[in-house]
């Protein structure tokens, strides 16, 4: 079973995507944890947050009251309104790559700007997104998928910025992007491969411990659901 022990005991949690397949398992997972004394789901088709539209999310947060010691964004997406990976530069298309970026990217920092004043000031805090391997350019050996590389690239650029800006105002906080592997849901099912995929309850509860196991020191760099650095 998660036991979140470098938080408090009666800790509250905020998850953002809580509707998806890793972001519902990750709310299920922190409602388990025996420390843990609040999980608020935020998700589009359940909250009404749109992490691409800044009204929205201003929106959302206003509606909050914090401190929330650790908050994980599970937002995210790879076939964005049909359209799915490219597998050469001929099929890349300026609209689809902009639905990534949205996404992806832009999400990422809309959701960074609103949310992060909501951490403990003084206290350990903790800040997960969802980022892929793939966005990782030094690992990129096999090409493709360059729209959703490129967001992920950004999305991780975007926290890196952001873990100097929050060690100024919030020393104990830790903000990382997180590769969650291949995991069992609608987003990785036609891309997996053959590949084995993990269930996303072990995925949420893999990343929480990485999470958990993290220093301050630590925060702003890139790692994978085992623990290990991914380098950028």
């Amino acid at each position: 079973m998660l036991s979140m022990t470098s938080l408090p005991q009666g800790y509250r949690a905020l998850v953002i995507g809580a509707s998806g397949g890793i972001g519902s398992a990750l709310s299920t997972v922190l409602k388990g944890d025996v420390a843990c004394g609040e999980v608020v789901a935020l998700s589009r088709s359940g909250t009404g947050l749109d992490v691409t539209n800044e009204e929205s999310v201003a929106a959302a947060v206003a509606a909050l009251e914090g401190p929330f010691h650790l908050i994980f964004c599970a937002t995210g997406g790879l076939t964005i309104d049909g359209v799915g990976p490219e597998k050469s530069l001929r099929q890349i298309s300026a609209d689809a790559m902009m639905r990534q970026f949205a996404l992806n990217a832009v999400g990422t920092a809309l959701v960074t700007k609103y949310f992060t004043p909501l951490l403990p000031k003084k206290e350990r805090g903790l800040m997960g997104f969802l980022s892929a391997r793939v966005g990782s350019i030094g690992d990129n050996n096999l090409g493709g998928w360059i729209s959703y590389r490129a967001s992920k690239a950004a999305l991780n650029q975007i926290l890196r910025t952001a873990s100097i800006e929050l060690a100024r105002t919030n020393p104990e906080a830790v903000i990382v992007p997180l590769h969650p592997g291949t995991v069992a849901t609608s987003l990785s099912e036609k891309y997996s491969g053959g590949h084995e995929r993990t269930e996303p309850a072990v995925a949420a509860t893999n990343l929480l411990t990485v999470l958990n196991g993290l220093a301050p020191q630590q925060s702003g760099q890139f790692f994978a659901y085992d623990g290990s650095r991914i380098e950028w």
